[in-house]
């Protein structure tokens, strides 16, 4: 591949040449990037295929979260899927909870002005007698988003989901851009219901209007509201293009007794149609207008401003930061940002030029992936953009000379133009796909110079049939695409109508993800769900856990003992159980028409006999031991995998004794991380040097427990044990085995207190 580099530079020479994008560059680039056998693709096709209500919008209709929720932009609302690791369903489908946030009734109006002047000011515009002022208000959305004889415009046009951790669950924030330029931030608080937080199209409009429009102090008036051109200014400076999370931060905040706390804030840069950003930043959790902790405004001085995208590297343990916005006229830079409140963050000294030729190849989408040079053994920062057919790559290298950009393009990945791009950033992997059903893997290969793809073609068409693709997104472990899919022709002819369905494709194979689940440095299960789910739906099939991920857990848990390799290996038992159960004979949610809710045999008046009554029992037990052993199951599945009939008791026996085998493990397991959790407990408070007012010492009650089983030698226990005296004793009330505790104490001495946590535990103090 052809590269342009620039040693202890911010921008690459001006002497340099880009390579161009002839004929000889295709063939170069599809000569280069040849598939290679190493990294062959099988993609499966998961069930099930949701079917979305309304038609999709928006440039980029697909997200897929860190908090494993999938939104799509549609016509009407934004469709949530949120994927769920279900350890209590025997079906082999993925689990997925569905939600929605409507668009808005109303239209948005932005501010310009006072009401009355701006109505004025439109009737002028639309009755002028120029016709280049008359024809262009009329026919402009931004400024008559109702419409009035035009339809509304509704729907939304893109969405953006935060990091990890963003709201008062510790989940990710949603912000959604409508059609009709409002931009506002959603919550999901509880199970079924999103909650607008904040509309950040009206506070920057209340922001402008009472700073006169006017970006700094300095600047001179620009005219008046009646003038064509201001008025389109004034629209143009809070219309919103893009808008993207950055990561986390973390700032320091002074309490009253001059204790330094360290508290977390996220920032959200808003691109804009004249090319300013707005950079919000707001402290975490993130409860509402409340939470807003300041607004700066940076002028990029891109025309046409098209794409937004945070760049953010770490070198020598100093995190730098910056803004890369694409155009539709071609260029790409970064922009410094100016972080002053976080500590230890940098920015760039200058905008960094990407690409500089004005080539006429939009940039439709820009992804940042932190990448490990494994020649220069330092970290790196891999910039990939999408223009047209062909895919921009960048790579930047802080060195000692200064900062180094390698730059070229991919070509010869598809005929027609890149529609949607994603990334995987945990390997660097990225997906292109343009809207014939073509699909594009490209793996980053390192060599001496910069580096080169692999890639590989993944034609939908061999596991959906023909379909058109319309955007794509892979989620946060890779495991998984994400597709939204309609119909293709048949026979060459188009569709009569479209459904537009979200559909997914596998990326890993279970033995890849069972691996990674190994090797996990997160060790959480909850941030690996799409993993944990292709896991499942091994387990599911073969109805055994492979003797491999049994060794090589078991290897795990008795090198290092962590809580998490006990949690996986609960989860594995527990989804072998559920492959195991009987399926149900009839549909669980459908009513049934015999009357069995209430047995009368106390009612006065009305007699029953004895017969009656164990004739009602036995049902009720009968039809709840069913609905117990069966949930969830695939009907289909009965035949082959269903536990034998009560005749043949010869082989239902082993069968019997492999669920009560089982069981007993479960329940081992889930003793063990009892006793871990309570030992963490008394860690808490006895490891301590130094302790709060408000805390005191749990006693006997956690350690009695620990003891009570003499075949379990715990060394912890029994140096706890002296310390356990007093009247108080701590009891476990309910708790979740597959969470790790993160309590808060908040104990008074004699007095019955419950420990509050942030996770599904309950423990209270009895005097």
């Amino acid at each position: 591949m052809a590269a342009a580099e620039c040693g202890g530079s911010l921008s690459p020479s001006a002497g340099e040449e880009e390579p161009p994008l002839g004929l000889d560059s295709v063939v170069e680039e599809a000569a280069a990037a040849a598939p290679s056998a190493g990294f062959r693709l099988t993609a499966v096709r998961r069930e099930p295929a949701v079917r979305l209500q309304h038609g999709v919008s928006g440039l980029e209709p697909l997200a897929w979260s860190e908090d494993h929720r999938v939104s799509v932009c549609t016509a009407r609302s934004i469709a949530v899927l949120e994927q769920l690791s279900d350890v209590h369903s025997g079906g082999q489908e993925m689990v997925i909870h569905r939600t929605a946030v409507p668009a808005p009734a109303a239209a948005c109006l932005l501010k310009v002005g006072p009401k009355k002047e701006v109505a004025e000011c439109k009737e002028k515009f639309a009755n002028s007698m120029d016709p280049t002022v008359s024809q262009t208000f009329m026919l402009d959305r931004v400024f008559n988003p109702e419409g009035k004889s035009l339809p509304p415009m509704r729907g939304f046009k893109y969405s953006s989901w935060s990091p990890l951790g963003c709201d008062a669950n510790g989940r990710c924030l949603l912000a959604a851009l409508t059609m009709d330029n409002r931009l506002t931030i959603h919550a999901n608080l509880n199970r079924l219901q999103w909650v607008q937080l904040v509309d950040l199209t009206e506070i920057y409009g209340e922001r402008l209007y009472e700073a006169s429009y006017k970006l700094s102090k300095t600047d001179t008036p620009r005219g008046e509201l009646g003038d064509f051109p201001e008025f389109q200014r004034r629209h143009s400076m809070q219309t919103p293009v893009r808008m993207e999370w950055s990561g986390i931060c973390t700032t320091q905040q002074v309490k009253h007794n001059n204790e330094c706390r360290d508290v977390g804030s996220v920032l959200l840069a808003v691109l804009f149609e004249n090319g300013n950003i707005a950079v919000w930043q707001f402290q975490l959790p993130f409860l509402g207008k409340e939470s807003i902790t300041s607004c700066n405004t940076i002028e990029s001085g891109i025309s046409s401003p098209s794409v937004l995208s945070w760049w953010e590297y770490e070198h020598n343990n100093r995190k730098m930061s910056g803004l890369i916005v694409g155009s539709a006229f071609g260029p790409v830079k970064i922009l410094p940002v100016n972080l002053k409140a976080v500590k230890g963050y940098f920015t760039l000294r200058q905008p960094v030029v990407l690409w500089q030729e004005m080539d006429q190849l939009p940039v439709h989408s820009i992804k940042c992936i932190p990448l490990y040079h494994p020649y220069q053994k330092c970290s790196c920062s891999l910039v990939v953009a999408a223009r047209g057919a062909y895919m921009f790559w960048c790579l930047l290298l802080i060195s000692k000379a200064g900062l180094n950009v390698h730059n070229s393009h991919v070509t010869g990945l598809h005929s027609l133009p890149i529609v949607s791009m994603t990334a995987d950033k945990q390997n660097g992997t990225v997906y292109t796909c343009s809207s014939d059903g073509k699909v594009r893997q490209l793996i980053p290969i390192f060599t001496d110079v910069a580096l080169k793809f692999e890639h590989q073609l993944i034609k939908l068409s061999e596991v959906f049939g023909s379909v058109r693709t319309h955007g794509i997104a892979v989620s946060p472990c890779g495991a998984y695409l994400a597709v939204i899919t309609t119909e293709g022709m048949t026979n060459g002819l188009h569709p009569v109508s479209k459904n537009y369905q979200v559909q997914f494709v596998t990326l890993k194979t279970f033995e890849e993800a069972a691996a990674q689940l190994l090797e996990s440095s997160v060790q959480n299960l909850f941030r690996q769900v799409d993993l944990t789910d292709l896991v499942r739906w091994k387990i599911l099939k073969d109805k055994h856990i492979p003797q491999f991920l049994q060794e090589a857990l078991d290897k795990k848990i008795e090198s290092c003992g962590s809580t998490y390799f006990w949690r996986l290996k609960l989860f594995l038992l527990r989804i072998l159980y559920q492959s195991m159960q009987k399926a149900p004979s009839e549909v669980m949610w459908r009513p049934s028409h015999e009357d069995t809710k209430i047995l009368i045999s106390d009612s006065p008046g009305m007699g029953s006999t004895e017969d009656d009554q164990e004739e009602g029992t036995s049902k009720q037990a009968s039809r709840q031991s069913l609905g117990d052993t069966g949930k969830g199951m695939d009907i289909d599945d009965t035949a082959d995998d269903s536990l034998p009939q009560s005749s043949d008791i010869g082989g239902r026996e082993p069968m019997e004794e492999k669920l009560l085998e089982i069981q007993a493990q479960i329940e081992a397991v889930e003793m063990h991380l009892t006793r871990e959790h309570m030992k963490r407990v008394l860690g808490e408070v006895y490891l301590h040097t130094w302790i709060t007012e408000n805390t005191s010492i749990p006693t006997r009650g956690v350690c009695d427990f620990l003891m009570s089983d003499a075949g379990y030698d715990d060394r912890t226990a029994r140096v706890s044990a002296p310390l356990c005296s007093g009247g108080l004793v701590l009891q476990v009330t309910s708790f979740s085995p597959l969470h790790v505790l993160n309590l808060k104490y908040n104990f008074e001495v004699g007095k019955r207190t419950v420990i509050t946590s942030s996770l599904p535990v309950s423990l209270s103090c009895h005097s």
